[in-house]
């Protein structure tokens, strides 16, 4: 089966360091497979949508030289495709009337959110009817645990039931949630492998799972370490990351394992680097400290 790849970042605001991590991993990996490589937006969640960030994107990744194949896909066109989706999952489906602050006592998932405790696995509670009309739609969960073998992570067991809970597909705003629409993109364009930041390795178990009951296809999945200040802390737009530059490049890779001459010249950078890259030099941890920039 021939490689198809994809970048998809949130047009939330520029890439930082960490995020250019991911894209050149995701780039390397099917360059180096002499695969097509795809950029989808995912601007789904329109309050957080900065205006003009995915176009900053767009002009980022090609100072960077991380060339795209065919056109930019983008979510918010994409809506009548998770409705479909939607529609297919509601033999496994319940509205809920929860609010976070209801959920604050629950225990803690893997992923830092709250373990849904099934509140309205059996119907919404008269209370809750009453005092509101709006609903999230939540997808019943087993305790059956999903494994797969993440490429650098290496081998993955997770009981959906029991780290996470019922997760949500329709937020009660009215917004499909990103588990159900990653899914269905990945599937719709044909994905073949999943490369991105361990960030979001524990929401893998999900997406696997939405797979199997809508008859998709699984990729290969490949979770890079995440790139953290000397704080611990995850870079990002709220750690005032900064704007990731083409002189990035060179530590990026050696973030990611690679080690190219000084005499390797900036534009031979990622020439060399698809044709070396190796997935066994890739740090097998979650997070690695970035160096100072």
């Amino acid at each position: 089966m021939a490689y198809v790849g994809r970048f998809a970042p949130s047009p939330t605001g520029p890439l930082h360091f960490g995020s250019l991590v991911a894209a050149l991993a995701s780039w390397l990996d099917c360059r180096h497979a002499g695969g097509r490589w795809l950029l989808r937006m995912e601007d789904l969640d329109q309050p957080r949508v900065i205006p003009g960030a995915a176009d900053a994107v767009l002009r980022q990744l090609e100072a960077f030289g991380l060339e795209w194949d065919g056109a930019v896909e983008y979510q918010s066109r994409r809506t009548g495709l998770y409705r479909a989706a939607l529609h297919r999952l509601e033999p496994f489906t319940y509205p809920c009337g929860c609010t976070r602050k209801e959920l604050e006592d629950s225990a803690l998932a893997i992923d830092g959110s709250r373990i849904y405790p099934g509140t309205c696995r059996g119907g919404v509670a008269k209370e809750k009817a009453a005092r509101q009309s709006a609903r999230a739609l939540r997808l019943r969960t087993s305790a059956d645990p999903v494994r797969f073998t993440d490429r650098v992570q290496g081998d993955i067991s997770q009981s959906v039931e029991t780290e996470v809970g019922d997760f949500v597909l329709l937020r009660a705003d009215g917004i499909v949630a990103y588990q159900l629409a990653v899914v269905v993109d990945d599937a719709e364009q044909g994905i073949t492998d999943v490369v991105r930041g361990s960030d979001l390795l524990d929401s893998t178990a999900r997406q696997i799972y939405l797979q199997r009951l809508l008859g998709l296809a699984t990729p290969r999945y490949l979770h890079v370490p995440v790139a953290t200040n000397a704080a611990g802390e995850k870079l990002s737009k709220q750690t005032r990351a900064a704007d990731a530059g083409p002189d990035d490049i060179r530590g990026a890779l050696e973030f990611l394992g690679m080690n190219p001459a000084s005499g390797v010249s900036a534009g031979e950078l990622l020439g060399w680097a698809a044709k070396n890259w190796d997935v066994a030099r890739i740090p097998r941890k979650r997070a690695v400290i970035a160096a100072p920039r």
